[in-house]
Parts: structure tokens; C-alpha cells; sequence
């Protein structure tokens, strides 16, 4: 009698583990797609938002470039301070191509992480921001 209560109750799990179980709240499966631009449009209604600097500010904060830079200290990667006194504005285009294609040497051995989807347009308005900050 043990035994085949033993051998109903092994039986019963053995179905209850191995049906399928409909769960109500299922998680989103996980994607590779880019999130959407940020656009300088979102910099305000105030006349000093619609300068280049403005702009680019904007679009800085909206992305991921403040967790390894500040404005006036080095984290991971230089200040913003340090990278203006180091270009000029001559070097709008390569800084602009270095943000798009990321990269490593210049300040170190960390690589910047590369922002594909950036437009051209976007990369220089962030890059005239970080050369006004110049001292």
C-alpha cells in the first residue's frame, strides 16, 4: 500500500512538473534595437536654448556620455574641460567622427564606447558644447 501511494505522488509530480505552465504576466523578450536619437529640439523654448551650445548640451545629457564624463572632473574618461582646452574649433569634424566611432588612445587605454547611431549633425552641435567650456 506504501508503495503505491509512494509510486502516485512521484507519478503526480512527475506531471504536474512537466506540464506547461501559462503564467499571467510574461517578461518582454529582451531586443537588440537601438533607442531613438535624442534630438536638440527638446532643449527648451527660451531664446539661449536655440544656440548651437544649447543644443548640444541638451543632446550630451541625453545620452550616456555623462556616466564616464563631467563637466569639470575626470571619471572614466577626461572632463569636458580638458577636452576643450586640448581641441580647437579646427577639430570639430574629428572630434564629431571620434564620438560617432568611439575609440581609445588619445586620453588612455579606456575605449570610448562608439555612438553609431548619432547623426554627423548632432556629433558637432555636442562637440561646439564641450569646446565652449573651454577655460
Amino acid at each position: 500500500m506504501k508503495r503505491l501511494f509512494l509510486t502516485i505522488c512521484v507519478l503526480s509530480i512527475a506531471v504536474i512538473s512537466c506540464s506547461k505552465k501559462e503564467e499571467a504576466s510574461q517578461p518582454e523578450p529582451e531586443t537588440n534595437v537601438m533607442l531613438e536619437e535624442p534630438t536638440a529640439s527638446t532643449a527648451g523654448d527660451s531664446g539661449a536654448a536655440d544656440t548651437p551650445e544649447a543644443k548640444g548640451q541638451k543632446l550630451l545629457e541625453g545620452m550616456d556620455c555623462v556616466g564616464c564624463h563631467k563637466v569639470d572632473a575626470k571619471l572614466v574618461g577626461p572632463s569636458l574641460q580638458e577636452v576643450a582646452d586640448k581641441y580647437t574649433e579646427a577639430d570639430i569634424d574629428k572630434l564629431a567622427k571620434k564620438i560617432i566611432d568611439g575609440g581609445s588612445g588619445s586620453w588612455g587605454d579606456i575605449p570610448m564606447t562608439p555612438h553609431a547611431g548619432l547623426s554627423d549633425e548632432n556629433a558637432k552641435l555636442m562637440v561646439q558644447y564641450i569646446l565652449s567650456l573651454k577655460k
